[in-house]
């Protein structure tokens, strides 16, 4: 019985070689190299707003590419490809109701300079 067994084993295995399976642990590519843009959205009274939509686009563009909702610290936080650019950041307030009833303005826009994979902090002022 074992060497039934041992045979079986010994074919299974000369015939996943023979039909070129790689038994070795899937390769993974390494993942593209990004930089993270890091903010908190803050309110006239000078305390963190929760729920503000952000939106980030590059210097020279006009389209917006990213977006993203400050959480219940105020802060935003959005990959984007790593290298030397600038990103230009606003408060997006359309539709936006604040929890103490306040209505806000939003601030001005804030250039971001990233030069590589990194982070980088910042900070948006509402009216």
């Amino acid at each position: 019985m074992r060497i039934v067994l041992l045979l079986v084993i010994a074919l299974s295995l000369d015939h996943a070689a023979a039909s070129g399976a790689d038994t070795s642990p899937q390769k993974k590519s390494p993942p593209h190299p990004y930089a993270v843009i890091f903010g908190t959205v803050w309110g006239p009274d000078d305390k963190p707003v929760y729920g503000v939509k952000i939106k980030i686009r590059r210097e020279n563009e006009k389209k917006t590419r990213w977006e993203a909702y400050s959480d219940h610290h105020g802060e935003f936080a959005v990959h984007v490809p790593a290298g030397k650019t600038q990103y230009v950041a606003w408060a997006d307030l359309k539709g936006y109701k604040s929890t103490t009833g306040n209505r806000l303005q939003p601030g001005e826009s804030v250039t971001i300079h990233v030069e590589y994979d990194e982070r980088v902090d910042t900070g948006l002022h509402l009216k």
